[in-house]
């Protein structure tokens, strides 16, 4: 769905001023000193907070959604079972496939709910203005973020979008991470004897749904975008005061990047900087940045087992072939890479190390996660969801190709040109 030629977005953002990346060498450094010490949860813990200025909440409950066959079945259910409000975040909203969100939220509205929408004007880029239009004629309350129109644009970073999933219902429940309100996620991925192609294909994504205290951080999340982006005038509501639903300590980290606020990025560095063991990280997008590639670097050279799952099929081919181009390198250090099939979209964007420090949300490993888009990511500190959250990784690279080095060394000279040509344009991929 990255509708512009790398040209036309190379020209928006010079046009706007580019951003450069966050420094993070002294929270690695304070990072690396303690890195030996005992109580890993606590050291990751403490951190954690300290980075990203973030607290986690305890008293949390926290569902993992594998894919969109468990995702999508829990958001219907969840605006179905709404009372009073529901607030509704997503970078795609698309009915095509005829999902029937519209539908649901609409019937809401007829009940008494309060419905507020906040969708990206370039990820549903291609969503009819009838569906728009519906919406608001139901009584949803509608929120485009970054029109694309001359006037909306003038003074605005036009390059900036609302990359954010987030569902909150009555205050009392979330449910986030990748899944885009979108059927692309219930597709039968199985196309005998057919080309492969994004726009058709399957795509493998993952959720939480998150009950307790934490509830109030992804609405005070939501209420901020509405905000500062001049959504429709809503009557105030106090942030729900949720009791314990379980016993998670959950961080919620919020990148705004026009606050210059890059946390989401900033706590991985330094989570990846404290692992012992392992590091597995899933993303849809793979454009690692000069950070990234030298955590990774240095924790596989001191035995930590790093492992990265990427899509072999995406909607962005300059997207892969950028991130190919970083293979070579990162092989050589000891890390494994492994592809998706290509049957199917990896979209996914989670993180598990030392199988304690997990993360699901929206932000890719790429620059525009990082310094261009609105990302939201949970962090859970517990052995029992870092258990989940290991065994699903290890079952998707099962079904994936780990690239082996030496078969990668005698690529042929085309793709490494085409690697080496969409490297120049990584930063506006």
């Amino acid at each position: 769905m990255r509708i512009f030629s790398l040209a036309a977005l190379m020209v928006l953002s010079l046009i706007a001023g580019c951003e450069t990346l966050p420094p993070v060498n002294e929270e690695i450094a304070r990072a690396t000193r303690d890195a030996d010490a005992p109580h890993r949860l606590a050291l990751l813990r403490r951190e954690g907070e300290k980075v990203t200025g973030v607290a986690f909440t305890p008293g949390n409950s926290v569902q993992l959604l594998r894919d969109g066959a468990a995702a999508v079945p829990a958001i219907t259910a969840a605006i179905n079972g709404a009372k009073s409000s529901i607030d509704m975040e997503s970078y795609v909203f698309d009915e095509k496939d005829g999902l029937g969100i519209a539908d649901l939220l609409i019937a809401r509205c007829a009940q008494g709910v309060v419905v507020n929408l906040i969708y990206d004007a370039w990820g549903s880029l291609h969503t009819p203005h009838e569906v728009i239009d519906r919406l608001r004629a139901g009584g949803v309350n509608v929120l485009e973020f970054n029109p694309i129109d001359p006037k909306s644009i003038i003074g605005n970073r036009v390059d900036y979008r609302d990359h954010r999933k987030i569902l909150v219902v009555d205050g009392k429940l979330a449910i986030t991470g990748g899944v885009n309100i979108s059927g692309v996620y219930l597709r039968d991925n199985s196309h005998p004897g057919a080309a492969h192609d994004p726009e058709h294909d399957a795509w493998r994504d993952t959720d939480i749904r998150v009950e307790g205290p934490a509830v109030a951080e992804y609405e005070r999340s939501f209420m901020q975008t509405w905000t500062e982006h001049r959504g429709p005038v809503l009557p105030s509501r106090p942030l729900p005061v949720n009791d314990a639903k379980g016993d998670l300590p959950v961080q919620v980290i919020a990148n705004t990047p026009a606050h210059k606020e890059h946390d989401i990025y900033s706590a991985l560095l330094v989570a990846i900087t404290l692992a012992q063991k392992s590091v597995h990280l899933t993303t849809g997008f793979f454009v690692p940045t000069h950070d990234l590639r030298r955590a990774l670097h240095e924790a596989a050279l001191r035995g930590v087992d790093v492992r990265v799952l990427v899509p072999r099929n995406s909607t962005s081919d300059s997207a892969v072939a950028a991130g190919r181009a970083y293979y070579e390198d990162l092989l050589e250090d000891g890390v494994h890479v492994f592809e998706y099939p290509e049957n199917r979209v990896l979209h996914a964007k989670t993180a598990v190390i030392d199988s304690e420090w997990s993360t699901v949300g929206s932000s890719n490993l790429d620059w525009r996660s990082v310094i261009l888009n609105n990302e939201l990511t949970t962090v859970i500190l517990s052995p029992a969801f870092g258990a989940q959250l290991e065994a699903m990784f290890q079952a998707d690279t099962t079904l994936a190709q780990e690239i082996d080095p030496q078969a990668w060394a005698r690529r042929p000279f085309g793709a490494r040109f085409r690697e080496w040509r969409a490297r120049l344009f990584e930063y506006f991929l």
